[in-house]
């Protein structure tokens, strides 16, 4: 392969069903050789009429990018978001907003980069200091403004009560948890506080909590919200530790026990878990999302609903990101590539797949786009909307995505990509032809590497500074 390959080879070389090896991927899944023939390159369908879709936005917590079938994972059963798939719009170089579960959800609620406001400077946000601030304009108060109901169920991970809270940024509705984690059963928290809301109050319900949030989800998406659109954030907390699974209630009861003791840390589950309990969570996620797309078929919504399923970041330690490098927390492709679906059946076609780079500020703009809702001048947006791209076929122009955590920084551009680790040294990788990020061409490419680096810093001279640690 050419050291610069065009757009069109960059495209032929990752694998339609996951990123990698072609045919060999589909086998190792257990999928037939012909489902690749099956998924084509995006086009748009222009020209459809369709009312403004309800907004059904399902995020994975810490799901990594190969962990479903259809992005390649060979132990990982997902036929419900396999199906998700067909239906709709695979991506295959979708981002997150940033590396950690906090951060990114800033960057989707604002549809800015996290280091605009200063709750997003936490990664992830682990006390009461510091939150989204009710005033700050988000993607739920827009579409609020221009006719939509709201609601989110599930993890909210912005800032605790009593100054923070869903119901004071737009959402009409909340049940879920505060906080960035909590044991499945107990609902305990990571300082061994009670964590299950409903509103601002506490809702006692002591099943396993994926099922809780399915349970209310497929309510809500076959409720009669009368005339009006809606839009549902629902934010599982799977596959995030503890590494419990539904019926597991003896190690539930042991981590409880040790929270209980004041042991700090036990919430980290860092003596338990497994690749097949993993795989047992993950594919709990991929059934309950499947039984919240039949409460949605059944409702008679499903053609008139846009459907949008991602993982938050990139997945933690028993995930399956190859052939990515780096993980949760990392700006390393693993950290923050992310398994990304879209389905609008009234105006997008199926069975389609689309490599262009995206990230998560830009679904903000974009489902702000497709809901008729403005964007404050005041807080401009740092996304691009897709909506011209994925329902008129317009071509999405080559731009750059930015990244920022503590001790690192990343930039894309096209195929290529700007990095520096905690290491401290800038590389420059062409993700084309080396998505694990393992040949550096910065000795080779002397000017790209300075103008990538240039822009990465005029971009960081807007934000805000992190405290000192």
């Amino acid at each position: 392969m050419s050291a610069t390959p065009s757009h069109h080879q960059s495209a032929l070389s990752r694998r339609a069903f996951g990123g990698a090896v072609g045919a060999g991927a589909a086998a190792a899944v257990g999928l037939p050789a012909a489902a690749e023939a099956r998924e084509r390159p995006f086009r748009a369908a222009p020209g459809r009429g369709a009312k403004r879709p309800n907004i059904l936005f399902i995020l994975g917590d810490d799901l990594g990018w190969a962990d479903l079938s259809s992005y390649g994972s060979p132990h990982i059963k997902t036929p419900n978001l396999d199906r998700l798939a067909r239906q709709g719009v695979r991506f295959t170089d979708a981002y997150s907003g940033s590396a950690t579960c906090s951060p990114t959800r800033f960057s989707l609620y604002t549809g800015r980069y996290p280091g605009r406001t200063k709750g997003g400077l936490a990664e992830p946000i682990a006390d009461k200091s510091v939150g989204l601030e009710p005033t700050h304009p988000t993607l739920a108060s827009l579409l609020r403004d221009a006719g939509y109901a709201t609601a989110l169920i599930g993890k909210w991970h912005c800032g605790y009560l009593p100054d923070y809270s869903p119901t004071r940024s737009g959402w009409d509705e909340f049940f879920g948890n505060f906080g960035g984690a909590l044991e499945y059963y107990s609902k305990l928290g990571l300082g061994g506080e009670y964590d299950l809301y409903e509103g601002d109050a506490e809702y006692k319900d002591l099943r396993y909590y994926t099922h809780i949030l399915t349970e209310r989800a497929s309510e809500y998406v076959g409720r009669d919200h009368g005339d009006k659109p809606w839009l549902l954030n629902l934010n599982f907390t799977t596959p995030h530790w503890p590494w419990i699974a539904d019926g597991d209630k003896e190690e539930s009861a042991e981590i409880v026990r040790r929270i209980k003791a004041g042991e700090k840390g036990a919430l980290w589950h860092q003596d338990g878990g497994s690749v097949e309990k993993y795989t047992e969570m993950v594919q709990d996620l991929d059934r309950s999302v499947g039984e919240v797309l039949k409460a949605l078929k059944k409702s008679g919504q499903e053609r008139d609903t846009l459907v949008f399923f991602a993982s938050d970041n990139g997945g933690e330690r028993f995930s399956y990101n190859w052939p990515l490098s780096g993980n949760k927390a990392s700006l390393q492709e693993g950290g923050i590539r992310v398994p990304t679906i879209v389905r609008w059946p009234a105006r997008l076609d199926g069975g389609q797949v689309s490599h262009e780079p995206v990230f998560t500020p830009d679904w903000t703009a974009t489902l702000l786009d497709i809901g008729g809702a403005r964007p404050n001048p005041a807080y401009e947006l740092d996304g691009t909307s897709l909506a011209p791209y994925l329902l008129k076929g317009e071509e999405l122009a080559e731009r750059e995505l930015f990244w920022r955590v503590r001790g690192e920084r990343a930039l894309r551009r096209g195929e290529w990509k700007y990095y520096r680790g905690k290491g401290g040294k800038d590389q420059l990788f062409n993700l084309a032809a080396d998505q694990r990020e393992q040949a550096d061409r910065a000795p080779d490419e002397p000017k790209l590497l300075a103008e990538l680096k240039a822009a990465w810093e005029k971009t960081d001279g807007g934000l805000l500074p992190y405290p000192a640690a």
